[in-house]
């Protein structure tokens, strides 16, 4: 692990208003974040649930014209999964107990909260998000802030992208990439010709270790040449492994900061969630220089361990000044939080 500089727990469900009065927050993680002048911006995954109680009846969210709707369904109809989500019977769909929107928040120091917005900033919209928009990723190119997340649907998991230029009017641009597919982190400048990104395939076929990929673009809406920069196989990412914050350009390379998961260890189902760095070649990105052998971040603070899932550091955002690093990340699919790491000992990780 490296040394933390210093921990925060800063944005919890209680600090953010539900968007139906019939609906309650439970969760405020996985934020995008990106620094703007003298501001830090948020874009904080929001999870609600339905308040209502019918009995042995189940209530299932779902969008649909600006509002949240719920599918009541009887108890013996479904098998649950985990806290996120039912089975049905017979189809054997995914029906996802709570449901997320993105939601801006700022900080002028990057590290306390000076606002949170009231209402939704990016609410699911249309077809492919009716179950919901998760896990907001922010890279700056040139003059605009591009957004890629995760929208939900009966159609499958999915990544689309949006933009803005002062987080106040924002842009749809569509589904990048098919199903199922998550985690697109855009690196913040073309490379040669190419917009490059990394992403995680979803394979619903086990032929090998979960694996990271990278793809190519002229434009940022269309990808191709995927391959595979990282697969898993390590004990900490033996479960599941894929891209965090966007890349950050250093004089050693690109660094990326991932996630990796573990089942072995688990105290319940979903796995221990941890961080780790890898390196990419400045002008060849597919070329992967190295990667930390052990996590540099593990669930450790209350915050981390205990919330709607257990034992959880997600890496989302990054903001690098001089040899700080401010790593944004969900703490236990239920808090934002924020740890201080230096450049120097991140990097020292890797030569190992």
């Amino acid at each position: 692990m490296v040394n933390r500089l210093f921990s925060k727990c800063i944005v919890m469900p209680n600090h953010v208003s539900s968007s139906q009065d019939n609906f309650e927050v439970v969760g405020t993680f996985n934020p995008g974040v990106i620094r703007f002048g003298d501001m830090t911006y948020f874009l904080i995954r929001v999870a609600e649930k339905p308040k209502e109680k019918r009995g042995v009846q189940i209530p299932l969210p779902r969008a649909e014209k600006g509002n949240i709707l719920i599918d009541w369904q009887n108890e013996d109809a479904i098998t649950p999964l985990d806290e996120r989500a039912f089975l049905s019977k017979p189809e054997r769909f995914l029906c996802p107990t709570t449901i997320s929107h993105l939601r801006l928040a700022k900080s002028r120091d990057g590290v306390n909260i000076d606002y949170i917005d009231d209402s939704p900033t990016l609410f699911p919209e249309g077809p492919y998000e009716e179950l919901g928009v998760e896990d907001a990723r922010i890279t700056p190119i040139e003059d605009k802030f591009y957004i890629t997340y995760v929208a939900v649907s009966r159609h499958g998991i999915t990544t689309a992208l949006a933009s803005t230029q002062d987080f106040v009017h924002y842009e749809r641009h569509g589904i990048i990439l098919p199903t199922e597919n998550k985690d697109v982190v855009i690196f913040p400048e073309r490379i040669g010709d190419s917009y490059v990104a990394l992403h995680r395939p979803l394979s619903a076929n086990p032929f090998g270790p979960p694996e990271m990929w990278m793809a190519y673009s002229p434009d940022l809406i269309h990808w191709g040449e995927h391959h595979c920069v990282i697969g898993g196989g390590s004990d900490w990412g033996s479960m599941k492994v894929g891209a965090g914050t966007p890349p950050i350009k250093t004089p050693e390379g690109w660094l990326e900061i991932y996630h990796g998961s573990d089942k072995a260890h688990a105290e319940d189902t979903v796995g221990v969630y941890c961080a780790g760095a890898a390196l990419f070649d400045l002008d060849n990105p597919g070329q992967l220089i190295a990667r930390s052998k052990e996590p540099i971040l593990v669930p450790e603070m209350d915050y981390e361990r205990k919330g709607f899932l257990n034992s959880i550091v997600f890496p989302t955002g990054i903001v690098a000044n001089g040899d700080d690093l401010l790593i944004y990340y969900g703490a236990a699919d239920t808090y934002t939080a924020v740890t201080k790491l230096s450049l120097h000992d991140v990097l020292e990780t890797l030569k190992h």
